[in-house]
């Protein structure tokens, strides 16, 4: 991890640690949850929140303004908007994708939870997703929340990573490795 991102993460760890002990003692972690997949979806939704996070060229006001407008529309909780006002004010906004990554392994991990990349050649259906949930629990030992994305490249199959493990079963990484072993032979 190169250092500029190191340094984003532990400050973002920090904020999301705080933020985390002080809604887990108000018995709020429903609440920070849902407060965390609206604006995760809204900063990958908009390419204007996402350049109003990043971009230098926003005053700190602006930006303080900004974001509390944007917690207001979502009817955030006091707690979150609170939070985002100050990382606002201290001009760290940048870090807010690592913190909602942080918050996310936060709760998942108090509610005995794992996420599983899931990449597939299309859209898995739901009677899939829920079949392939149940299997990993099995394997992993804890409920397993997917998060599906599409690779048309794959032709078919699926790339499933949980945690430190990654499975590889798509049908374009087997003709890599039969194109791979018939190098080997001739």
């Amino acid at each position: 991890m190169s250092e500029p991102a190191s340094i984003s993460s532990g400050i973002a760890a920090r904020y999301a640690t705080a933020m985390f002990e002080l809604a887990k003692s108000d018995g709020q972690l429903p609440t920070l949850e849902a407060d965390v997949d609206a604006l995760d979806a809204a900063l990958h939704d908009s390419a204007d929140l996402q350049a109003m996070i990043r971009s230098p060229l926003y005053a700190r006001d602006a930006q303080q303004s900004a974001i509390t407008a944007v917690a207001k529309a979502m009817k955030l909780s006091p707690l979150f908007s609170n939070t985002l006002s100050l990382i606002a004010s201290k001009r760290r906004l940048f870090v807010l994708p690592q913190f909602l990554l942080a918050l996310r392994e936060m709760i998942a991990e108090e509610n005995g939870e794992t996420t599983a990349e899931v990449t597939s050649a299309v859209k898995l259906t739901d009677a899939q997703s829920d079949k392939l949930a149940k299997t990993l629990k099995s394997a992993v030992g804890k409920t397993v929340k997917i998060k599906a994305t599409v690779d048309e490249s794959l032709i078919g199959g699926l790339v499933v990573k949980v945690g430190s493990r990654m499975i590889d079963s798509s049908i374009a990484a087997k003709l890599a490795n039969l194109q791979n072993s018939m190098k080997e032979v001739g």
